[in-house]
C-alpha cells in the first residue's frame, strides 16, 4: 500500500508540473527570420492547414480585418514595408499563396477560385470576420474570385495593378508586349526546365521595372528557389483559361465594394475605365477606381506611403 501510495504522489506532482509547464508557455514570437526583423515584435508568423494544402502568413496589430495578397513574383514580404503602418489600424494577414514562400506545394488547386477557398478557409481558421481583402497582381485575381465565392465574408476588396480574367479589359491586356512572359509560362513543363536554376536571371528581368534592394531579391529568389515553387507558379498561369470561364459564367448582383487601383505608368493603366465598366455590367453595385501617381506596376515597392493611404481610407469599416 506504501509503495502504491507514494506512486500515486509522484503521478500526480507530475500531471501538476507539467500542466503549469504548458499553462505558462510564452505566447508566439517572430521567427528567426531576417524578413521578421523590421516588422518588431508585433508580428508573428505562423501556418495553418486549409483546403488540402499548408498556408504561411504573418499576422499583427488590432483592428477590423485586412488580408494581403501578394503577386509575381513575391511572397507575403510584398506588404512589409508598409505593414507596421496598417498595423495600427488594422489586424493585419500578409499571405503566402499556395506552393509559394513558406505555404504547401500541391500537385494542382492553382486556379483563382480554388486559391481563393484557400484564403477564406485562413480567415476562418483565424477567427476573422468581415474582411478586407487585398490583392496585387495574382493576388488581385484571386481577390476578386473571394468576392465572388464568399461575398458575405468580406466588406470590401481591392485590386492592385491586375485585369481579370473573364471581365473587360482583360483580352486587350494579355495582348500587348509587356506580358510576353504569360504565354511562356503557360506551356506545360517547358518554364520548369528553362527557369529551374537561373531563377536570378528570369525573376531579375521582373526585379528590374521597381527599386529592389538585393536582400529583397534575395528574398524573393527563395520564396520560388525550389522546382515545386517554381511549378506552384506557372500553374497558376495555366490556369487563366479556366478563370476565364468560371468569371465570364458569373454574373449577378454584388454589393462588395471593389476599388480597382493601378500605377499610373502600368501597361495595364488604360484598361482601367473599361474594367470598372464590365464590373458594374456584371453586377457590381460599388466600383471605384484610382492611378497611383509615380507607380509603374510594383504599387507598394514604388509608391508604398500613397498604396497604404489608399488601404486605410477603403479597408476602413462602412456600412454596406
Amino acid at each position: 500500500m506504501k509503495i502504491r501510495f507514494n506512486l500515486s504522489m509522484v503521478l500526480a506532482v507530475f500531471v501538476l508540473i507539467t500542466t503549469v509547464s504548458m499553462s505558462a508557455q510564452p505566447a508566439p514570437k517572430p521567427q528567426n527570420d531576417p524578413a521578421m526583423v523590421d516588422l518588431g515584435n508585433v508580428f508573428v508568423s505562423s501556418t495553418s492547414n486549409v483546403n488540402g494544402t499548408t498556408l504561411h502568413y504573418v499576422r499583427g496589430g488590432k483592428g477590423p480585418a485586412l488580408i494581403l495578397i501578394h503577386g509575381f513574383p513575391q511572397d507575403w514580404f510584398e506588404y512589409q514595408g508598409i505593414m507596421p503602418r496598417l498595423a495600427k489600424h488594422f489586424t493585419v494577414v500578409a499571405v503566402d499563396l499556395r506552393g509559394i514562400g513558406g505555404s504547401k506545394a500541391t500537385p494542382g488547386g492553382y486556379d483563382a477560385a480554388n486559391m481563393a477557398e484557400d484564403i477564406d478557409q485562413l480567415a476562418a481558421a483565424l477567427k476573422l470576420q468581415h474582411v478586407y481583402v487585398v490583392g496585387h497582381d495574382i493576388g488581385g485575381q484571386v481577390a476578386y474570385a473571394l468576392v465572388r465565392r464568399h461575398p458575405q465574408d468580406l466588406r470590401g476588396a481591392m485590386i492592385l495593378d491586375s485585369p481579370i480574367p473573364g471581365v473587360a479589359g482583360w483580352d486587350e491586356s494579355m495582348s500587348g508586349p509587356a506580358v510576353w512572359h504569360v504565354g511562356f509560362m503557360q506551356v506545360p513543363g517547358l518554364a520548369e526546365k528553362m527557369v529551374a536554376g537561373r531563377q536570378a536571371a528570369y525573376l531579375g528581368y521582373f526585379f528590374s521595372f521597381s527599386k529592389f534592394t538585393h536582400a529583397e531579391q534575395a528574398h524573393y529568389l527563395k520564396a520560388y528557389g525550389t522546382l515545386a515553387q517554381l511549378h506552384a507558379v506557372f500553374e497558376m498561369y495555366r490556369a487563366f483559361p479556366a478563370n476565364v470561364k468560371v468569371n465570364a459564367a458569373q454574373q449577378g448582383p454584388n454589393d462588395v465594394p471593389l476599388f480597382l487601383a493601378t500605377g499610373e505608368k502600368s501597361p495595364f493603366a488604360a484598361m482601367v475605365p473599361k474594367m470598372a465598366a464590365g464590373l458594374r455590367a456584371g453586377g457590381f453595385t460599388h466600383v471605384e477606381t484610382a492611378l497611383i501617381p509615380g507607380a509603374v506596376h510594383y504599387d507598394v515597392q514604388d509608391q508604398p506611403d500613397a498604396t497604404a493611404a489608399l488601404i486605410e481610407q477603403h479597408a476602413a469599416p462602412a456600412s454596406r
